[in-house]
C-alpha cells in the first residue's frame, strides 16, 4: 500500500512541476524579465539617453502581469517621466492624466497619486512655459499653467506638516510666478532641459509650438534651479 502511495506521488511530480510552470512560473518569469528592464531603463537614464530610456521602460510595463496593477501604474509613471524628455511632453501629459483618473478609480495609495499629480502638474508647468514663449494667446497657455497651479496647490495642502510640503509650496509659488510673469523676462530665462527637444506643446491647448533650446547658449543651467523643484517622491 505505502508502495503505491508513494508510486502515485511520483507520477504527480510533472504535473505539479507544469501546473507552477504555466502559473506562479510564468509570473515569476514574467517579474524578473520586468526586473531586468527597470534596471535597463534606470542605466539609459542615467547616461540622459531618454527614448532608450522610455523604450525601457514600456517593455517593463509589458513585461508585468496586469494583476500587478499597483506595480504597472508606477511603471507608467516613470515611463512618461521619461518620456518628457524625449520631446513628446504632450503625450507624456496624455499618459499622465490618463494614469492619475485611473489611479483614483482603483483607489490606488495616496502616496502613488501624490507622486503622479506631481508629474502631471510639472508637465502642465512646462507645457505652459513653452506655450509663452511661442507666442500663444493667453487663452490657449492658461488652461495648462492653471492646472499645474491647482495641482500644486492640491498637492502643498494635502502635505501639511511633512518635509514634501516646502517643494511642493515652492512650485505653486513658480506656477503662479509663471502667469503673472512678464513675456520678456521669460525669455530670458533658460529652458528647462525636458523641454529642450518638445516640437508641439498640447493638442490640448491648440497650439503648436517649437523649442528655442537651440538658441540658448549651454552654460545656462535646467530652469528648475530657478524656483522650482523636482517633484517629491510620496511625502506623506
Amino acid at each position: 500500500m505505502r508502495k503505491t502511495i508513494l508510486f502515485a506521488l511520483w507520477l504527480l511530480v510533472p504535473v505539479v512541476l507544469l501546473a507552477y510552470h504555466y502559473g506562479p512560473g510564468q509570473t515569476r518569469m514574467a517579474m524578473d524579465r520586468a526586473a531586468k528592464k527597470i534596471a535597463e531603463a534606470r542605466a539609459l537614464e542615467a547616461d540622459e539617453d531618454w527614448q532608450g530610456a522610455w523604450q525601457a521602460w514600456s517593455e517593463a510595463v509589458a513585461a508585468t502581469p496586469p494583476e500587478r496593477s499597483a506595480a504597472r501604474m508606477e511603471l507608467r509613471l516613470s515611463q512618461a517621466h521619461a518620456r518628457m524628455f524625449t520631446g513628446e511632453l504632450p503625450e507624456a501629459m496624455q499618459d499622465l492624466d490618463g494614469l492619475l483618473a485611473e489611479a483614483r478609480q482603483s483607489k490606488a495609495e495616496a502616496a502613488l497619486q501624490r507622486e503622479i499629480r506631481g508629474e502631471l502638474a510639472t508637465a502642465q508647468y512646462y507645457a505652459a512655459w513653452l506655450m509663452r514663449l511661442e507666442g500663444a494667446t493667453a487663452e490657449e497657455w492658461l488652461p495648462p499653467a492653471d492646472s499645474a497651479r491647482q495641482n500644486f496647490r492640491l498637492l502643498a495642502e494635502e502635505a501639511k506638516g511633512t518635509p514634501a510640503a516646502k517643494d511642493y509650496e515652492k512650485n505653486l509659488e513658480a506656477a503662479v510666478r509663471l502667469a503673472r510673469m512678464d513675456l520678456a523676462a521669460l525669455q530670458l530665462c533658460p529652458l528647462p532641459k525636458c523641454c529642450s527637444g518638445c516640437k508641439n506643446v498640447s493638442q490640448k491647448c491648440r497650439s503648436q509650438c517649437q523649442s528655442k533650446a537651440e538658441n540658448k547658449p549651454e552654460e545656462k543651467k535646467d530652469a528648475r534651479g530657478a524656483g522650482f523643484n523636482a517633484v517629491p517622491k510620496g511625502g506623506s
